[in-house]
């Protein structure tokens, strides 16, 4: 048990410094490239953070228990929209483009309700998953055709590190935040096992918020640093990549019995998004109460997780 522990604590402090690593790499490559901030975190902070989601989601797929990446998806979105933007927003009110909030949220919106549509009847075939990939492709072609057309990005004073620092404290930050969040999950899930916890409630909460640990720190710490459009643009991105890329994938690989997962749990998931999308309609900023809102709302819904054991 002390072991384990000692091993949450560290997962969690190199979590935390790769996501500061990450956050600087990253904005030091937009400001070389002239790349708007919410583009990196659309894409490579997102995909970057989503890939212990996916690494635990293509295992399962691979053993035959794909059910659990179904779990790890539904679980990670509502702990990255509701605890992470919730938590973010309360360090720091977070400032939401116009182009973010007309069009890629509502795309996250879209991919919500993609993936509680197709668990009704409690299976994704290989056709939905396929349906999902194909919509993700079009998200990323998307995304890029927009950051062709729209250039316009505020200019920073301070003098950006070198690209090959920037790249080499991207690689660094994404390992530190992958190696991390695995350390963390494996001391974490021991602990939940040796208090006789349920595999599913491991599931939708310690696998889930492990795996979210690197949206949390790269979030909080973007938003501290004053860079809000890359925090929302990584959130935004990692529900996009967990849904689209990740079930897709899977889903392709192996068919998926969602098992384990109740209606409310896909409500929640898509309420989120839909709440953090009226939030940001709201002088385009989530404020610090709509964040307390979003934190205390996850609380209760983790408590009925428990509570309902």
């Amino acid at each position: 048990m002390i072991l384990n522990i000692v091993l949450i604590v560290i997962g969690a402090a190199v979590v935390l410094w790769g996501a500061d690593r990450l956050t600087d790499g990253a904005t030091a490559i937009a400001q070389r490239m002239n790349i708007p901030q919410i583009v990196i975190g659309l894409t490579v902070i997102a995909m970057g953070t989503s890939m212990p989601e996916f690494f635990v989601s293509l295992m399962s797929a691979i053993k035959g228990t794909p059910g659990l990446a179904v779990g790890n998806v539904v679980g990670s979105n509502i702990f990255n929209t509701m605890l992470i933007v919730g938590v973010a927003a309360m360090v720091s009110p977070m400032t939401i483009s116009k182009n973010t909030v007309k069009k890629d949220i509502p795309f996250a919106v879209l991919a919500s309700a993609m993936l509680a549509v197709m668990c009704l009847d409690g299976f994704i075939s290989r056709i939905d998953s396929a349906i999902l990939f194909i919509v993700f492709v079009c998200f990323m072609v998307y995304t890029v055709n927009a950051a062709k057309k729209n250039k316009t990005e505020e200019k920073d004073a301070s003098k950006p590190m070198k690209p090959f620092m920037a790249v080499v404290f991207v690689l660094i930050g994404l390992a530190c935040l992958i190696l991390g969040s695995n350390i963390f999950v494996s001391g974490a899930t021991d602990v939940a096992r040796s208090l006789n916890i349920s595999e599913g409630v491991i599931g939708l909460t310690i696998v889930a918020g492990g795996t979210s640990l690197p949206e949390l720190a790269t979030s909080v710490v973007a938003a501290r640093k004053g860079q809000s459009a890359m925090a929302i643009g990584g959130v935004i991105g990692s529900n996009v990549f967990n849904i689209l890329m990740i079930i897709g994938i899977t889903g392709v690989i192996s068919p998926m019995e969602a098992r384990g997962i109740t209606m409310l749990d896909l409500y929640t998931m898509s309420l989120s998004a839909i709440l953090l999308w009226l939030f940001s309609y709201t002088k385009y900023t989530v404020e610090r109460w709509e964040g307390a809102l979003l934190t205390t709302m996850f609380c209760a819904y983790m408590g009925w997780l428990i509570y309902n054991l």
